[in-house]
């Protein structure tokens, strides 16, 4: 989750630290990380609580809900609200039903993989870095070129 905030999220260390107190002290809020009403976006974190969204890092501005929308579709919750499964975005111009990439703790210990087989993102960069063809690759694992692809869009993003 921490890598999630700072990288996908732009979430600096000295924010998210902010954010974690003001939610402990003011708001009354433990483990705060673990909540499913956490949501981050544009290097900032906020807290969907009573239908709106509070900007915790702005010491509890309100936000607008909307514009976290698309990225809470991408978690998966268990039955007693606990996230389970994140379909990262790959890039801005992706669209919300494009899902290639899955992070689940019960899958490859939580590395992230290639949805449909399962097949660690690292373990098809680093056979990209070693020189071969996004075509060699995919018929190895018997993938298509954009599931390759969309792979190492990932793992040069994190």
């Amino acid at each position: 989750m921490l890598r999630a905030l700072r990288t996908e999220h732009g979430v600096p260390v000295k924010a998210l630290r902010s954010a974690l107190a003001y939610a402990e002290k003011t708001l009354g809020i433990d483990r705060l990380l673990l909540r499913p009403e956490l949501r981050a976006d544009a290097g900032k974190v906020f807290l969907h609580r009573y239908g709106e969204l509070i900007e915790l890092t702005a010491s509890g501005q309100l936000a607008m809900r909307r514009l976290l929308t698309e990225h809470l579709k991408r978690v998966e919750w268990d039955s007693s609200r606990f996230p389970v499964r994140l379909y990262p975005f790959l890039s801005a111009a992706a669209s919300s039903e494009e899902r290639p990439i899955v992070i689940d703790p019960r899958i490859a210990f939580g590395r992230p993989v290639v949805v449909r087989k399962g097949i660690s993102t690292s373990v098809i960069v680093e056979r990209v870095d070693a020189g071969e063809s996004v075509d060699e690759i995919a018929a190895d694992y018997d993938l298509g070129p954009s599931e390759i692809e969309q792979a190492v869009i990932y793992e040069r993003a994190a």
